[in-house]
């Protein structure tokens, strides 16, 4: 049964500040920094012609103040408030595609278009390694933007094959996942050269074990859940030396607060 409908899935008036989104658009299309000053040039400039050189992934996750992204049942709706919701939709609308794995869309069944915010769909691309998903779920039925559905080598045929509406890519495993630096020389490929990793936690963080991400934008909401599951999981270390120490830049998104990492500029 879907779920209902929450106040949270009708998109709001356009925002007060559409110049200013449009000259980001603008500048995004054209690969370079939008004109400013602005609250939207400062934080949208630098990811504008960020692929101008070379491929760009950016990932991000909504957590609580206990580093939790959803209860044990996987309930993550809603955990940030409109602002990040609204950042997240013109995330979507910057990038070529927009990248999840299966078990955002079996939790989540979400649609990844753009609707609060002006701008152009991205293509949407599923991570699916064992064919979980029986092509159901919205993104497949939909037709709203092109979608992909990336599978283990081996179990997508040769040329044409479908999902649904989704054409079907074939990406070598890495152990019991498909390997990220794969799924982006893959997506390059196809012309998709500037990457929205949205989510969910497992998704972005083998992206981050494997050096895949350019950047992670984490979205930490002023709640405390005290149990559910976790963001991000990385191999584990024994000596805080070992750490990652990224470049971070902050930002305030209504009552969140966003802390931005850069791995590469």
């Amino acid at each position: 049964m879907m779920a209902p409908r929450e106040p949270h899935d009708v998109p709001p008036p356009p925002a007060a500040d559409e110049p200013a989104w449009q000259a980001v658009l603008q500048a995004r299309r054209a690969r370079t920094r939008p004109p400013g000053p602005s609250a939207l040039a400062d934080l949208y400039g630098p990811l504008c012609d960020a692929d101008a050189a070379h491929p760009f992934a950016v990932a991000h996750l909504a957590q609580s103040l206990d580093g939790r992204i959803a209860t044990t049942g996987g309930l993550s709706k809603w955990l940030s408030g409109d602002a990040d919701l609204l950042h997240t939709h013109r995330m979507r609308a910057l990038s070529d595609a927009v990248v999840v794995g299966v078990n955002t869309v079996l939790h989540d069944d979400p649609q990844l278009t753009v609707r609060r915010c002006t701008g152009r769909n991205p293509v949407r691309v599923v991570i699916d390694p064992d064919g979980r998903l029986d092509g159901s779920q919205r993104v497949f039925r939909d037709g709203a933007a092109p979608t992909l559905l990336l599978v283990a080598a081996g179990r997508a045929h040769d040329g044409g094959a479908r999902h649904g509406h989704a054409d079907v890519v074939p990406i070598p495993r890495t152990g019991d996942t498909l390997d990220p630096i794969a799924i982006r020389a893959a997506l390059a490929q196809r012309g998709l050269t500037w990457l929205f990793i949205e989510g969910g936690g497992t998704t972005v963080s083998r992206f981050l074990a494997a050096g895949a991400l350019d950047r992670l934008q984490v979205t930490v909401a002023p709640v405390i859940i005290g149990s559910g599951r976790p963001g991000l999981v990385l191999p584990e270390i024994s000596d805080l030396r070992h750490c990652l120490r990224p470049r971070t830049r902050r930002v305030t998104l209504g009552d969140d607060t966003m802390f931005e990492c850069i791995f590469h500029d």
